[in-house]
């Protein structure tokens, strides 16, 4: 009986395939393997099973933590719960070499987040008739200005009048 898995829960092929055939291909250079269709599907649905079972292990320990959002110590202490713990010292340093290499980026995207989010909420007040913080603010100065300008018109107007007036 075969087994019906949900897309969600599948793992895509072409990865799977070529990790295969890279770790392959480094285990033996001299030597190229051919991988059955069956043989790829095993890999595939031991991947997906590992991954079930080493989430559920890590979610266990976050919920004995009193969390409810898993970190990668938590997928640490899963793998050396599950007798994995050769893999933790590798993936640490792979983990450290990401966050590295990406630091950067967070940073950039951060900011250009914050720039679409701006013009998003300025085209969404202009296109709804409201106005932003920034334009309340720019409206008051020429406002101001208007009033400032009215006023030594008006002081202008009294002072040509006094001037008149004493002739």
């Amino acid at each position: 009986m075969e087994k019906v898995v949900s897309e969600a829960e599948e793992l895509p092929k072409a990865i799977v395939r070529r990790v295969v055939k890279e770790k392959l291909s480094e285990c033996s250079p001299d030597y190229d393997f051919n991988v059955h269709k069956d043989a790829h599907l095993a890999f595939t649905e031991s991947a997906r099973i590992f991954i079930h079972y080493l989430s559920a292990t890590a979610n266990d320990i976050c919920k004995e933590s009193k969390r409810q959002t898993m970190n990668a110590e938590d997928v640490f202490k899963a793998l050396e719960e599950i007798e994995f713990s050769e893999f933790v010292k590798p993936l640490r340093a792979s983990l450290a070499e990401f966050r590295k290499k990406n630091a950067g980026k967070k940073g950039g995207a951060a900011k250009e987040n914050e720039v679409k989010k701006k013009r998003k909420i300025e085209y969404s007040s202009a296109k709804n008739g409201t106005k932003t913080k920034q334009k309340k603010e720019d409206n008051h100065k020429e406002e101001e200005q208007v009033e400032g300008e009215q006023e030594q018109g008006e002081e202008e107007d009294n002072e040509e009048e006094e001037n008149h007036g004493s002739e």
